[in-house]
């Protein structure tokens, strides 16, 4: 048996039952985040234009919810939209050793599939438990090389959403393997937008979660697949990666529940630059410097860092400003935190904060890089303007599963990203997070919003 098939196998055959209660407990979690992530986007660029396109293509109406304007659509279109709004304001989850962003991609496919289908909350967590097991694995098998051309989530993101839609749909072990052949050879997405500043992210996560269902609705209905669309001479790994490791695919399978390794973004930036952040924040706390007595800070870093966010030098944009290394460490030197109102008002327009972005610089470390993607060590090294060489270290970022979030802390997060959209006032806030904590005893999520 390939590490596919076996992979396949373990999906098929995985129930509710087998789920332990901190996976389940941690699946409404990642489900509460990842909803306040879509909220947080409400009306802001350039998600009113995913919900244009889907207006004028789509139906007027249907069984699944678009959650940033309360619309009815198609669970197709609904999961299109709800993954580019997930994605925009960069407080969506990451899963460290597979790069990968999971939520974004597997909830929205997974939700508009159980609206569509009258499926139950279960049912729902099951699904996304699967998505999520399936999709880390796969990051993990394309390796660090895939990751350096290729947006993971875009690529792997569209077989975590597949998996999770095959799920509801009661695959066996046959359907999941033509399953991933059909989500594998759409998969796609290029980190160059970087460079311009451009919207393809959004693009990227609302074309892996809306083709993943499509895959799975066709898979349904008897389109068959590349049967080794992974591990194939001609597969994904072949095209997009240079140190593959199969076995990854099938390691631990039902034993090691990778979801639960899954980080919650405590700044509204690029995951990369959160160890470096935390890492100056605690050395200007116990120094206690402030913003003015810094003249520079050399950030530490691991090659995926300085891929993505080396591409940005002077950000022309509120999305771009979260890949850039001085912009962040400059929002946490002079204001203390790098949040969504951080970003929104002071970013691009606070002089400090951009005079302070010039100090900034990265440099590649030998220890860091080596625990990365397993482990991101924030490592800075700080100059000071009497002279003086001062060095901060964390080895867990807030958010990770040794350094997590509570759920009082998410609610916390929730109600911040909620209001910042208008989304939703404090007290209907409060009660959609009650009734994210029920999940698993919601009967139908049709209509759930």
């Amino acid at each position: 048996m390939s590490h596919t098939q076996a992979l396949c196998r373990f999906l098929a055959e995985l129930t509710y039952a087998q789920l332990p209660e901190p996976v389940l407990a941690r699946t409404e979690d990642l489900f509460l985040d990842w909803l306040a992530s879509a909220l947080a986007s409400q009306g802001a660029h350039p998600i009113p234009l995913f919900e244009r396109y889907a207006r004028k293509m789509g139906p007027s109406s249907g069984p699944a919810q678009v959650i940033v304007n309360g619309r009815s659509s198609s669970a197709y279109f609904a999961a299109l939209v709800n993954g580019a709004s997930s994605h925009l304001v960069e407080q969506d989850d990451l899963h460290n050793s597979s790069v990968l962003h999971p939520a974004t991609v597997v909830f929205p496919a997974a939700l508009a599939a159980a609206q569509d289908l009258g499926k139950s909350g279960r049912e729902l967590l099951l699904a996304a438990v699967a998505g999520y097991e399936a999709g880390i694995r796969i990051g993990e098998f394309m390796g660090r090389s895939h990751y350096r051309i290729f947006h993971t989530t875009a690529t792997v993101g569209t077989l975590a959403a597949a998996v999770a839609v095959g799920k509801l749909l009661g695959f066996d072990q046959e359907q999941f393997i033509n399953l991933l052949g059909s989500a594998g050879t759409q998969a796609a997405g290029l980190w160059e937008f970087l460079r311009d500043a451009a919207d393809s992210k959004q693009l990227h996560t609302a074309k892996a979660a809306a083709d993943g269902l499509l895959a799975a609705y066709l898979t349904a209905d008897g389109l068959t697949g590349a049967r080794n669309i992974l591990e194939g001479d001609q597969g994904l790994a072949a095209g997009m990666s240079r140190d593959a490791e199969p076995h990854k695919l099938s390691a631990d399978l039902g034993r090691r529940w990778a979801l639960l390794e899954t980080s919650f973004k405590f700044h509204a930036s690029c995951r990369h630059t959160h160890p470096a952040a935390d890492a100056l924040l605690q050395l200007m706390q116990r120094e206690g410097l402030d913003a003015a007595a810094i003249a520079k800070v050399q950030t530490r870093v691991h090659q995926g860092a300085i891929d993505v966010l080396g591409r940005v030098t002077t950000p022309a944009t509120v999305h771009q400003a979260k890949f850039s290394m001085g912009t962040v460490l400059g929002l946490i030197a002079v204001h203390g935190k790098a949040g969504l109102v951080e970003f929104h008002t002071l970013a691009l327009s606070d002089p400090a904060v951009s005079a302070f972005r010039d100090k900034v610089s990265m440099t590649l470390d030998r220890e860091v890089d080596d625990a990365y993607p397993q482990r991101w060590l924030g490592r800075v090294t700080v100059t000071t303007e009497d002279g003086r060489t001062l060095h901060g270290a964390i080895d867990e970022p807030k958010g990770d599963p040794g350094n997590s979030l509570s759920r009082a802390e998410l609610a916390d997060k929730f109600q911040r990203l909620s209001q910042f959209s208008g989304a939703r006032t404090p007290a209907e806030a409060d009660a959609l997070i009650a009734k994210v904590w029920q999940l698993r005893n919601t009967p139908c999520m049709a209509h759930w919003l």
